[in-house]
This record gives structure tokens, C-alpha cells and sequence, in this order.
């Protein structure tokens, strides 16, 4: 819909929002009317470098065509029905995600949250159902982040602060234990432990990519105790890091593993996939969901996934992230630059502020957010190119420059 097919103009949308929409959201300067690619335009025409890509979702870039036709064709065939008939699109992407990452089995969700919430259930109801009701504590990393159920809220390592503020008691049966501390994780389990949460690299915890020994070591200790492990993969999954997932970085693999963001190109859609054993923890009644599987967001990730491996996208974010992070390290104030692939931070020293040089950035019509006082965050389309690179690092150069005077 374009702003001047409503006889609106932007302060009017502004208006409408403010007086009728629950706001937790600091809302962006502009109005998006359109995006393509690796860029979202204004209702000016104005176009800004889109280095948030929806938060890591637009993996395929903003409308990739064959997306598009894959929505558009399915809505005009079955656009929902409820999980009992069989449908196309959901059998073929079933297929497709389980033959590609080499799992067994899927459970298709809506988000990268619900996924994370049956990944929880599925692990809990297997502990208690294999080895006696007691058997359900999972152990989860410090700064980690998992969802906002109350679930994956409770699983995420940020007892008293951030999304948990407010809310009473968490949901029993989680602790947690510092990110790549092999030992400590060790430790933080019980005989009561059935399965260790993380991330392979901790995006909203300030971009730290897992160490080889530590998601090596946790594999071999979950083995050694019988206990599962549950990788999530919501914003690392679908070639964002250099591999399909970023599990395969460490040459192991998970009992169970989430994904979402980056599976539908721009369509709500999440999973869980686990290994035959561990799916047979849910059975008829056990968990549901009215819209999981929905035939036109699975057309979407068919068509998305397909873009992404036929394009070699994991190798050109392999590619770009190396670059790019070269690039960033040449800025001054830079401290550190952080990632794996295109999930890139940066964090300066304690003289700039990570949200003024995401404000400044986006003055300068370049999209990145902020995670912790002096990081920058940035998950831009997996089709970017060296001259986008040089752009968006020119950019952040400048306001940093800007700041500092």
C-alpha cells in the first residue's frame, strides 16, 4: 500500500499509531513504503542500506521475486486450513529443511519464540517421560536470549533485567551459567538436568560467537550424561553465518535445533527439528498450533531455502562478513569487532554510544540497531556486495567521526 493511495500523509500515519497501537518499540524517523533487495525506500522515494534486513529475515533480500510468486500463487490456491488435512507446500518444506541440515524430523511454529518454546516442552516432556518425573532442568547461558513466552523468557540468561523486568516468577527449572565457560556449564547441572540451551553465537548478548572447545565440549558432556542439546538457531540459521547453520561451523549436532527469521524471506514462520528419538516426545494432544505449517508461509521458506542454497548465499556471508569486519576494525574508537559470517557487532570504546551511532546512521540512511551501551549490531541481507560493505562502513566511519568531535 502506497501513502498516496490513502490520502494520508506521514504525520497522519504517526497520529494513528500513537492514539491506537501498544507501543514497545522505538519507532525509526520514516515511514517504510517499499523495500528491494538489500534496500527499504520512504514514501519520498528515499532510499536507505538496509543493514537490519527485518532483523536478520530477509536473508534472500526485501520481495525476492521468487518468493513473491510463491506467495502470491499459494494464496491463490490454499491460503489456510487447519494441520489435520495434508498440504503440499508443508510436506515439501519438511523435506527440504530435514534432508539439508540432516535431522530427522519438524514441527513447523510461527516464530523464532514459539520455536523455542516447543524446543523447551519437547526436551522436557522426553526427560520426564524416559527418565522420571524429575528429570525436566535444562541449563541455559548468561546474556543469552531465547523469546518472550514465558517459556523461552525463563530460558533466557537475564534473571532480573531486560525482557524479564515485571513480569513475577519465571517459570521453574532453568539456571544458568557464563557463555563459553565449558566448566561452568558442567557445573550448573544436576542429576536432575536433562538438556544445555544455547546459542552458537549470542546475538542480543553482544555478538559472541561460540568457542570451537566450548560447543564441542558440550556435546561430549551431554553425550557422556545423557542429556540432550538444544541449539538455537533463530537468528544464526539459513546460511547467515557462512554455513546453512552455524552448528556445522563446530562439526556436531544438535538433538534438537530452532530456527525461524531467515526460513520464510519475509513470512512468519518457525520450527523446531530434532532427531527421531527425541520427536517421539510429542505425540497426538501433546502440542499444537492453529497457523504452524500455514501453506502460504511454507510455500515462502520453499522458496526462500531454495534461493539461499542455490545461490551459495552461506558462502557469499562467509565471504562479505570477512570483509566487512576487516573494514570495521579500521574505524576509530573501534574496541572490537565481533560475528560470524553477516551477523557482525561492533563495540567502540566508552567514549561513543552504540545508539548514537545507530541514530547518526540512520540520518545518514543507513539502518543498524544498537545491543548494549557501546555495540552495534548489524544482519544485513546475505546478498550484499563490497560496495554495500564499503558504504555502510564509510557511513558508521562518519558518524563516529561526527561524535567524537
Amino acid at each position: 500500500m502506497k501513502l498516496e493511495e490513502t490520502g494520508l500523509t506521514f504525520e497522519d500515519i504517526k497520529e494513528k499509531v500513537n492514539k491506537y497501537m501498544i507501543e514497545t518499540y522505538e519507532r525509526m524517523g520514516f515511514l517504510a513504503e517499499s523495500a528491494k533487495d538489500q534496500y527499504i525506500y520512504n514514501e519520498k522515494g528515499e532510499k536507505y542500506l538496509d543493514f537490519y534486513a527485518g532483523i536478520a529475515v530477509n536473508s534472500a533480500g526485501s520481495c525476492n521475486e521468487k518468493v513473491v510468486k510463491a506467495v502470491v500463487d499459494q494464496a491463490q490456491t490454499l491460503m489456510h486450513t487447519f494441520n489435520y488435512p495434508y498440504t503440499i507446500p508443508q510436506a515439501l518444506l519438511a523435506e527440504k529443511v530435514c534432508t539439508t541440515i540432516g535431522m530427522d524430523k519438524i514441527f513447523f511454529q510461527n516464530s523464532g519464540t514459539e520455536a523455542n518454546e516447543a524446543m523447551i516442552k519437547m526436551a522436557r516432556k522426553y526427560g520426564i517421560e524416559k527418565y522420571g518425573p524429575n528429570r525436566y532442568h535444562i541449563v541455559t547461558a548468561k546474556m543469552g536470549f531465547h523469546g518472550r513466552t514465558f517459556g523461552a523468557m525463563s530460558a533466557t540468561g537475564q534473571p532480573g533485567n531486560g525482557c524479564q523486568v515485571g513480569f513475577g516468577p519465571m517459570t521453574y527449572g532453568f539456571s544458568y551459567a557464563p557463555y563459553n565457560d565449558l566448566e561452568a556449564f558442567k557445573d550448573a547441572c544436576t542429576e536432575n538436568t536433562i538438556a544445555i540451551m544455547i546459542e552458537p553465537v549470542q546475538g542480543e548478548g553482544g555478538v559472541h560467537p561460540a568457542t570451537m572447545e566450548f560447543m564441542k565440549g558440550l556435546r561430549e558432556f551431554c553425550d557422556e550424561n545423557d542429556m540432550l542439546l538444544l541449539i538455537d538457531e533463530v537468528q544464526t540459521g539459513w546460511c547467515r553465518t557462512g554455513k546453512v547453520m552455524s552448528y556445522m561451523h563446530y562439526g556436531i549436532k544438535p538433538d534438537i535445533v530452532s530456527m525461524a527469521k531467515a526460513l520464510g524471506g519475509g513470512m512468519p514462520i518457525g520450527a523446531i527439528c530434532a532427531t527421531e528419538e527425541v520427536a517421539k516426545a510429542f505425540t497426538p494432544g501433546s502440542h499444537g498450533t492453529t497457523f504452524g505449517g500455514h501453506p502460504v508461509s511454507c510455500a515462502a521458506a520453499l522458496a526462500e531455502v531454495g534461493e539461499l542454497l542455490d545461490r551459495d548465499l552461506a558462502g557469499n556471508a562467509a565471504k562479505m562478513g570477512a570483509y566487512f569486519m576487516e573494514k570495521l576494525a579500521k574505524i576509530p574508537h573501534v574496541k572490537e569487532v565481533r560475528g560470524q559470517g553477516l551477523l557482525v557487532g561492533v563495540e567502540f570504546d566508552d567514549t561513543i554510544s552504540g545508539v548514537d551511532v545507530k541514530h547518526g546512521c540512520m540520518d545518514r540512511h543507513l539502518l543498524i540497531t544498537a545491543i548494549g551501551a557501546h555495540t552495534i549490531r548489524m544482519v544485513p541481507p546475505l546478498i550484499i556486495t563490497e560496495e554495500d560493505c564499503d558504504q555502510a562502513a564509510a557511513i558508521i566511519e562518519e558518524t563516529v567521526k561526527a561524535l567524537s568531535e
